[in-house]
């Protein structure tokens, strides 16, 4: 855990420098609505290289560089540099620097930072999930009216998901106080962690978004869930992530939207 921290706050040095300068950042396009910024592949250079130092036989899976195979066939860490790099490409203050580290299959630590807030989020395998070390706890609350919930919005890369989308939500309008769009994956896992969020959905992902929050909700006492079906959401492209009682009543929702 110290390793992944001390990697965190190194590489996010750069990325404070770079936020909040919208007119001079690099910026690229990857696919449709899909950007990243120089300060992401530099960020995610440092993260590989701290950690590499700590622990050089471990392997790496990260969005920029994509997996690299270390001599530890049992360990890699996976990096997602800049979580939200519209926001940060717009000086909005929802992003994260988020880092996980999977043993045989197993998300057994993670750390997801945000540099503007100087919020760090931090968790390992039964041991609790904690926010600038004091202990998380997910929402109590029972009952979907009186949830506030989140989720992202594909955008315009992602066509197919859309019309599914719009009718998520607007089942789950009619059933909960409110709905939140925070534009960061790693940041909306981490406040479902620590009860500021009820719950969350979100599909269409890739491991590195929410591997670490996953973690979070689960040793802050939540539970998390693929959309459709059962198993680990890290291997289905998405989530479900609330307490007991709201997340069977999350994927009952869910799967009336299916039937729209």
């Amino acid at each position: 855990m110290t390793v992944m921290i001390n990697a965190v706050r190194k590489a996010a040095r750069g990325v404070q420098r770079d936020y909040g300068e919208v007119a001079s950042l690099q910026v690229s396009q990857k696919g449709p609505g899909d950007f990243v910024t120089a300060s992401d592949k530099k960020c995610e250079r440092v993260l590989r290289e701290e950690l590499s130092k700590a622990r050089p036989t471990y392997g790496f899976l990260g969005e920029e560089e994509g997996g690299s195979k270390g001599q530890d066939p049992d360990h890699r860490f996976i990096i997602d540099p800049i979580d939200g790099t519209s926001n940060f490409m717009h000086a909005l203050p929802y992003f994260a620097l988020t880092v996980a580290l999977e043993r045989k299959g197993e998300i057994v630590a993670g750390v997801t930072y945000n540099p503007v807030t100087d919020e760090l989020f931090h968790s390992e395998k039964g041991q609790g999930a904690f926010i600038n070390n004091k202990r998380m706890r997910v929402s109590s609350r029972r009952y979907l009216h009186e949830a506030l919930v989140s989720t992202n919005i594909p955008h315009m890369g992602q066509p197919k998901m859309h019309v599914l989308h719009r009718n998520q939500v607007a089942v789950l309008q009619a059933k909960t106080m409110g709905i939140r769009v925070l534009g960061s994956t790693a940041i909306e896992l981490a406040w479902v962690a620590c009860g500021r969020l009820d719950a969350a959905w979100c599909d269409g992902l890739n491991a590195w978004d929410m591997a670490a929050g996953l973690l979070f909700v689960r040793e802050a006492g939540g539970f998390v869930a693929p959309i459709k079906g059962e198993g680990d959401p890290l291997h289905s492209h998405g989530y479900i992530a609330a307490n007991a009682d709201l997340l069977p009543e999350m994927k009952k929702a869910l799967a009336e939207a299916e039937k729209i």
